[in-house]
């Protein structure tokens, strides 16, 4: 017989169940986990080394946990996949607001009827996805939200004084005892706020207007910070901080491997809605790129942070510009361009807080300059370094290159080319394939197309092409022919 099938008290003690504390219950099932070497926490990429054997350990001390990190870093998520490590089920008194454990009751009503009915007492079961509750910090945030307040309806209805502890109408973690309880963004908490904490982290006293009630309630609080918080909005108090057991750092993907994983895990929908469309690998490096870049701008405040989401929704926008660029064209298939790159850009500038040389600039301005300087990093991976002066005795291996658009009036790559009309173009500059014969002979053919605009853009990005938007897509020419025919 399954345990939640059992309906009352009685039952419950013959299955032999026992209480435990949802830290000795997360205690328990982590070691479980770790002694059959099951993952803890799938779909967390980076933190193998780093942030999980630390939440691990926070775990096993059944301590509070308070996750510290810059936005994107998957604070949240972590907090919600610990909700695996509870039991399935849990039993509880029916009717109880706090799901009173029926061997340990704590609440008046739960003592009250177990009193009444004994063995009889009717159970209830919690499933563990609804023991998870999370309430973002604002300043609005009251001592009645989170832990409670007299309300005056109930005890009109039950015709009772304010002195009857039973008019009390709990917060939300109250009703979250037996339960994973997440507060985020905590400095943002009002201090009056963070100090009505003190006392249920430590003592398990619960005081709402007067009344002190002896409520120990059993929580796994996990808080989340942002650092920038500590400074410029708030602070966690320092008594509230003494009384988390440990807090962890998180940190941004620290390789372009790791941050495409994320970013394939988190776009998988949309890639399966978009299989039509092909997006090489080198697509992929370029757009986890552009968050290393924003990382270090100088146009941008790092210390705000930028997100993982940034790279996640670029690649959304990117698929999506390819997409309607081949639905225009008429093409049933197509592959990304890199000027296809151009249509992330919103998903850059919203993603991103500048600092005031930023603003200057501009938002849409700053973004080109973060995918600009995505390609020339990635650029070198490929290809030989792009020297601006040069020995006459030294080979430029892009000279040939360049005297072929020196010799042209112009060259268009227009979002209006069909898929053959866009690899006819770019075929028919015989030193670009010269080129990626000698340095990536080895790249698929369906790639080699995307690898000779990179060429293209990379030499533009070192002013050895010159680059123009049109409103249709992109014109290339040389730097000096260009010059000069301005001139005449």
């Amino acid at each position: 017989m399954k345990i939640e099938t059992i309906k009352t008290l009685g039952a419950l003690k013959k299955s032999g169940y026992q209480y435990k504390t949802i830290k000795e219950e997360l205690r328990r099932n982590l070691l479980q986990k770790l002694m059959k070497k099951e993952p803890t926490f799938k779909g967390i990429h980076g933190y193998e080394y780093s942030v999980i054997p630390e939440l691990e350990r926070a775990i096993l001390s059944k301590h509070n946990i308070n996750l510290l990190g810059l936005r994107g870093q998957a604070k949240t998520r972590l907090a919600r996949q610990m909700v695996s490590l509870l039991d399935e089920y849990i039993p509880y008194v029916a009717g109880s607001e706090i799901n009173d454990d029926p061997l340990h009751p704590i609440s008046r009503f739960a003592k009250e009827r177990i009193e009444e009915l004994g063995d009889e007492t009717p159970i209830a079961w919690l499933h563990r996805d609804d023991r998870f509750a999370e309430k973002l910090a604002t300043p609005d945030v009251t001592v009645a939200d989170l832990v409670g307040d007299v309300d005056p309806i109930k005890a009109a209805n039950l015709k009772l004084t304010y002195a009857d502890d039973r008019v009390i109408h709990y917060g939300m973690i109250p009703r979250a005892n037996r339960c994973i309880f997440v507060i985020n963004e905590l400095p943002d908490l009002q201090a009056r706020i963070q100090v009505a904490l003190f006392n249920i982290l430590q003592e398990g006293d619960v005081q709402i207007r007067g009344f002190k009630l002896r409520l120990p309630l059993d929580i796994q609080f996990v808080f989340t910070a942002n650092p920038e918080d500590y400074t410029n909005r708030g602070s966690i108090v320092t008594p509230l901080k003494d009384r988390i057991g440990s807090q962890i750092l998180t940190h941004y993907p620290e390789s372009i491997e790791i941050a495409r994983t994320i970013t394939e895990q988190e776009t998988s929908e949309a890639l399966s809605e978009k299989e039509q469309i092909h997006v090489p690998n080198l697509a992929k490096d370029i757009l986890e790129q552009i968050s290393f870049e924003a990382r270090e701008s100088e146009y941008i405040d790092v210390k705000s942070g930028v997100s993982a989401r940034l790279s996640i929704t670029a690649f959304e926008n990117l698929l999506s510009t390819a997409e309607r660029r081949s639905l225009q064209n008429g093409d049933t298939t197509t592959s990304v361009r890199l000027g296809d790159f151009m249509g992330i850009i919103p998903s850059i500038t919203g993603k991103v807080e500048l600092v005031y040389e930023g603003e200057q600039e501009g938002a849409a301005q700053v973004a080109e300059m973060l995918i600009a300087n995505a390609i020339k990093s990635q650029f070198e991976e490929y290809f030989p370094k792009i020297e601006k002066l040069k020995k006459e005795t030294d080979k430029d291996p892009y000279d040939d290159l360049v005297s072929w658009f020196f010799e042209q009036s112009g060259f268009e790559l227009l979002d209006s080319m069909t898929d053959n009309e866009y690899q006819e173009k770019l075929d028919s500059i015989g030193p670009l394939e010269t080129l990626l014969q000698q340095h990536v002979p080895d790249v698929a053919k369906k790639d080699r197309y995307f690898y000779k605009e990179f060429v293209l853009w990379a030499l533009s990005e070192n002013k050895k092409l010159s680059r123009h938007y049109l409103g249709d897509g992109l014109h290339f020419k040389d730097v000096y022919g260009g010059y000069i025919s301005g001139l005449q």
